[in-house]
C-alpha cells in the first residue's frame, strides 16, 4: 500500500514541511491530527539522516525517548538501533499514511499574494506555512587539505566490513570516529586515529570509551593525539604530530570531523542568524516562528551551529508547538 501522493503544483497544503527525518514526521503526524493538510518534502532517502547513519549503530536514548505519534517503539535492546528506528519510523507513516515526496530538493521558498511558492527539484507547491526541519547531517566539515577529493575519503562511515583487511586511518575522537576505529578494527583492519585533542572525547558513549582507550593503550589501534592530517595521498597519509611530520601507509581515510546545518539556505529566506558563533537562528521560542511570518523551524536546526543540545527526545515537543500555533491563526 502506496501512502506516498503525487500532488499537482496547482494544490495548495495548509503546510509543506522541508526534511523528512523523525521531527519531520512528529510535525506532519501532528498536522494530520489537527485536520491540516500537509506535505513533506524530504531531498533524499526515507529518514535520510538515520538511514546514513553506520549499519551497526545504536542509540543514546532508549525507544521510548524516540517515539512520535503516541506509537509505541518496542526495541529487542536497551538501547534501539539504526536498523529498528528505521522500521519504526516507516510503520509510523503508514500509521498516520503521511504525504511525502523522496528524493525531491528544495531549492527556495518564496512569499507570493500572502502565500509560499516551494519550487524544488521536480515540481511547485503552495502552501500557507512552511515548516523547516531539515537537520544538521548533510553538510560535513572539510579537512581542507590537499588530497581530501581523493575516492578513498569519506565523510559518512557505513559498513566496517568494507575496510577488512586494509589500512584504515579515522580522523576525530567522538562518538562517530570511536565507532568507526572499533569496528573496522574488528573485522581485521589496521587502524590509525588522528587526535585533534590531548584525549578521547567526553561524549564518547560511556560504555564505549573504555574499550577504545584500552585498545590505544595495548597497541592495537594507534592513535596520534594533538595531532593534525597534511595531505592525503593514494597510498599514504602524511600527519602533523607533536614530535614532527610523519608517513602512514593507508587505504582508506573516514574524516568523522562532524557536520553542520544549511545556515545559508535560510538567509536566502531571509531568516535572521544571530552574530556569534553558533549563528542561532531567529524565531520565538513558545511557537517556533521565525522573523519570517509563516515559516517555522523544527529540531536541531533550532540551535544554529551548536548542534549537540537538540535531539529527536527534547524536539519532539517543537511540532506540537508549531501545529497548535497554526492552527489558532485559522
Amino acid at each position: 500500500m502506496n501512502y506516498f501522493c503525487l500532488m499537482t503544483d496547482n494544490q495548495l497544503f495548509d503546510i509543506i514541511i522541508v526534511g523528512g527525518g523523525p521531527i519531520g514526521l512528529a510535525c506532519a503526524i501532528e498536522a494530520k491530527k489537527a485536520g491540516l493538510s500537509h506535505l513533506i518534502i524530504e531531498k533524499g532517502a526515507f529518514v535520510n539522516s538515520l538511514y546514513n547513519y553506520p549499519v551497526s549503530m545504536t542509540f543514546f536514548s532508549t525507544s521510548e525517548r524516540l517515539e512520535i505519534g503516541d506509537i509505541p517503539f518496542v526495541s529487542n535492546n536497551p538501547k534501539p538501533t539504526r536498523s529498528e528506528a528505521l522500521e519504526y519510523y516507516r510503520r509510523a507513516v503508514i500509521a498516520y499514511k503521511l504525504n511525502m515526496h523522496l528524493f525531491e530538493e528544495v531549492r527556495s521558498v518564496n512569499k507570493e499574494a500572502g502565500r509560499f511558492v516551494v519550487t524544488t527539484s521536480k515540481n511547485k507547491y503552495h502552501t500557507n506555512n512552511t515548516i523547516l526541519a531539515t537537520g544538521f547531517y548533510d553538510i560535513p566539515f572539510l579537512l581542507n587539505v590537499k588530497g581530501e577529493e581523493l575516492l578513498k575519503v569519506t565523510h559518512y562511515y557505513k559498513d566496517p566490513s568494507f575496510y577488512a583487511f586494509r589500512k584504515v586511518l579515522v580522523v576525530g575522537a567522538n562518538n562517530s570516529a570511536v565507532d568507526a576505529a572499533l569496528e573496522t578494527w574488528r573485522k581485521g583492519a589496521e587502524v590509525t586515529m588522528v587526535i585533534r585533542d590531548t584525549s578521547i572525547g567526553s561524549r564518547v558513549k560511556y560504555w564505549v570509551k573504555p574499550d577504545i582507550e584500552n585498545r590505544i593503550l595495548e597497541g592495537s589501534i594507534k592513535a596520534y593525539f594533538s595531532a593534525t592530517v597534511n595531505e592525503i595521498k593514494e597510498q599514504e597519509v602524511i600527519i602533523n604530530t607533536p614530535g614532527g611530520i610523519i608517513s602512514v601507509p593507508n587505504d582508506f581515510v573516514i574524516a568523522t570531523t562532524g557536520y553542520q546545518p544549511n545556515l545559508p539556505f535560510l538567509e536566502r529566506l531571509g531568516i535572521g542568524l544571530a552574530d556569534n558563533n553558533n549563528r542561532t537562528p531567529e524565531y520565538n521560542v513558545d511557537t517556533h516562528e521565525t522573523n519570517v511570518k509563516g515559516i517555522y523551524l523544527a529540531g536541531v536546526i533550532c540551535g544554529g551551529m551548536d548542534t549537540h543540545t537538540l535531539f529527536i527526545e527534547d524536539s519532539r515537543e517543537h511540532a506540537v508547538k508549531i501545529i497548535q500555533d497554526i492552527k489558532s491563526k485559522q
